[in-house]
C-alpha cells in the first residue's frame, strides 16, 4: 500500500497532509503570507510524528492551482525539492477538485460547481460530477467574469467556494440551478490525497521537473468530450 505526501499553498490556506494505506493526518492553518516559512517545517513535523522520511514516501502530491500565483509556486516548488531528493515522482492535483471532493462527499451531492475568486471580479471554476467517490471534469477548468459561468447540464448543482461570493452577478438560470453555496472552502491537502492516489495507482506520477502549475488563461467555453 502507499505513503504520500500532499501539500497545499494555493490560497490563504497552508496545509500538509499524509496518506498511509488510505488513512489521513493532516495540519492545516489559514495563515495569509506566511507560506514559504511555514510549509516545509509543517511537512517535516508530519512525517516526524509518523516516523517516516521522504525516503520513505511513494509520491508527493501538491495543488498545482488554479489560484495564487505565489501560493502555487511554493508548493510546487517544495514537491519538487522532496521527491527530487527522494527519487520519487510527483502527483500534481487540481484545487478546485480537491474542493470539489471534500464537499461533494460531506454534502451527498454528484454533480458540484467548484470556483475560486480569481481577482479582478473573476472567477476560477469547473464542474464535476463524482463517480466511483472522485470528482471527474466535465469541462477545461476555467477564468471567466462570474456573469459568464455557464452550465452544462439542466440540473441541481452544489456550489462550493469562494467564487459563489458572486453568485448574485451569475445569470438567472444559474442562481436557480445552484443549490445553497458554501462559500467557505479551501483547497485542503488532505483532500487531494484520494484522488494523487489514484493517479499512482494508474502510472500516472510524473518526475519532478516534470510536475508543473496550470495558471489558467482565458479561452473558449468547452464541453469535455470537445476538447
Amino acid at each position: 500500500m502507499s505513503k504520500i505526501l500532499a501539500l497545499d499553498t494555493s490560497t490563504d490556506a497552508c496545509s500538509v497532509a499524509l496518506w498511509q494505506d488510505g488513512e489521513v493526518v493532516e495540519d492545516f492553518r489559514v495563515v495569509p503570507r506566511k507560506h514559504i516559512q511555514l510549509l516545509l517545517p509543517m511537512a517535516d513535523a508530519l512525517l516526524s510524528e509518523a516516523g517516516l522520511s521522504a525516503r520513505d514516501l511513494d509520491a508527493v502530491a501538491f495543488g498545482r492551482g488554479p489560484g495564487s500565483f505565489t501560493g502555487i509556486r511554493i508548493a510546487t516548488g517544495i514537491a519538487q525539492g522532496l521527491a527530487f531528493a527522494a527519487d520519487i515522482p510527483v502527483l500534481p492535483v487540481s484545487t478546485l477538485a480537491a474542493m470539489a471532493l471534500e464537499q461533494g462527499r460531506l454534502l451527498g451531492a454528484e454533480r458540484v460547481i467548484a470556483a475560486l475568486d480569481a481577482r479582478m471580479d473573476e472567477i476560477y471554476w469547473c464542474a464535476y460530477r463524482l463517480e466511483n467517490g472522485l470528482p471527474e471534469a466535465m469541462l477545461d477548468e476555467q477564468v471567466c467574469a462570474a456573469s459568464e459561468l455557464r452550465l452544462m447540464e439542466d440540473a441541481r448543482w452544489q456550489g462550493v467556494g469562494p467564487g459563489f461570493n458572486y453568485l448574485a452577478d451569475m445569470s438567472a438560470a444559474v442562481q436557480a440551478a445552484i443549490t445553497a453555496p458554501v462559500l467557505e472552502v479551501y483547497p485542503r491537502a488532505s483532500a487531494m490525497l484520494p484522488i494523487a492516489a489514484r493517479d499512482l495507482a494508474c502510472g500516472r506520477g510524473l518526475a519532478p521537473e516534470d510536475g508543473l502549475p496550470v495558471y489558467i488563461r482565458e479561452g473558449g467555453w468547452k464541453k469535455k468530450e470537445q476538447q
